[in-house]
């Protein structure tokens, strides 16, 4: 098993609080990733629940065992470091069989259990080698070996791919998500990186400022952020505001009229009162665009990135409050810097926030698709 409940925890250094009272539930064999902007509380929060961090106030329990008291060796989990944190004079056989050794377990064991990890990472022809003789995401491997052999309920990862090169990176998100399959273990994994995050979770917990600002698959996050915050962090491109009017409110949508004097209904649940106040309208640099559209905007392009399959296209809108409005738009798209041109945008792919930052309720499908059945035979 490899339950995770965290009720209540905090962290004080001095009289800064940087972790304000987390609860969270992790259920067996669940993928989740901590994400947030840098200083959010994310790997101290991991640290906490490895024991290398001592909690200032709440309880950390693991399969229904109170463990924020525990010492790291005896909570049931093993950690996987930004830094590889291999011993350089050992082989790659010795530095997974480390903790082994230090639990003096039988040769027999050792071997049998370095074997199988050396399989399930593709290391069985480096077992005799160095470190130094590796690549980046060899010596990863071998530290997650070094984890894997311990057989531990719960896995945690702080930020592990941070320094390879974008397409180790993405190689090793592939080989991760295969490793969580192949093993069925809890994985609780820390980045900074929402397409890591997007790519990898089963549950994101998205962090601001030491709390909890959503808990929720990648699409449910993507669909139906909660506030602003969320809707910005989940993203890339990160998703657009602009200033608009409530003018109506019916039961499933909402009426604005933009600052252009453009006109949507937008398939959300607001109160009554909401007739007549400001709000922040967002929409994706995806559902921009060239063709079509509810309203139509009219952009003087700034800034163009053509990167192929895509063209980022930035602009000033809102009289200028947007200042990074962002289309993403074809990679044939003819568009060039300066010249005139105008995106459409509909109601339906917009969400609407108040002036807090809370999201009104969209109604979103999120049933996933069913695997075909396949005939026997």
């Amino acid at each position: 098993m490899g339950q995770l409940t965290l009720a209540n925890l905090r962290k004080s250094f001095g009289v800064s609080e940087v972790i304000k009272g987390v609860d969270l539930s992790v259920v067996d064999k669940e993928f989740v990733v901590f994400v947030g902007p840098s200083g959010c509380g994310k790997s101290t929060l991991l640290r906490m629940i490895a024991g290398l961090e001592e909690a200032t106030a709440g309880d950390i329990i693991i399969d229904g065992r109170k463990v924020d008291k525990l010492p790291p060796v005896q909570r049931g989990i093993a950690m996987v470091f930004q830094s590889y944190a291999l011993y350089p004079h050992m082989t790659v056989f010795e530095n997974i069989a480390f903790p082994l050794r230090v639990e003096r377990r039988p040769q027999a064991e050792i071997e049998q259990r370095v074997g199988d990890a050396a399989r399930i990472l593709q290391l069985e022809t480096r077992l005799q080698q160095k470190p130094g003789t590796l690549s980046g995401g060899q010596r990863q491997r071998v530290a997650i070996g070094r984890a894997i052999v311990r057989q531990p309920e719960i896995f945690l990862f702080d930020e592990p791919l941070s320094n390879l090169d974008a397409a180790l990176r993405s190689e090793m998100r592939i080989e991760l998500t295969r490793l969580h399959k192949d093993l069925g273990a809890t994985m609780i994994y820390v980045t900074h990186d929402q397409v890591e995050a997007m790519t990898m979770a089963d549950k994101i917990v998205v962090l601001n400022k030491g709390v909890i600002a959503q808990v929720g698959s990648p699409l449910e996050l993507y669909h139906k952020p909660t506030n602003s915050f969320v809707a910005t962090f989940i993203g890339n491109p990160k998703m657009n505001f602009l200033s608009a009017t409530c003018t109506a409110v019916d039961a499933d949508t909402v009426t604005v009229k933009l600052a252009d004097g453009g006109t949507l209904r937008v398939p959300v649940k607001a109160p009554a009162d909401t007739k007549g106040k400001t709000l922040q309208l967002g929409i994706r640099p995806e559902h921009c665009q060239l063709e079509g559209g509810e309203v139509r905007l009219d952009i003087v392009p700034s800034v163009i990135e053509q990167l192929g399959l895509h063209t980022l296209v930035y602009t000033a809108l809102d009289g200028g409050k947007a200042t990074s409005f962002c289309c993403l738009l074809p990679g044939n798209a003819r568009v060039a810097e300066g010249l005139a041109m105008s995106i459409g945008i509909d109601g339906a792919d917009c969400h609407l926030f108040d002036a807090e930052g809370h999201a009104f309720e969209r109604e979103v499908d999120l049933t996933p698709v069913e695997a075909p059945v396949m005939p026997k035979g």
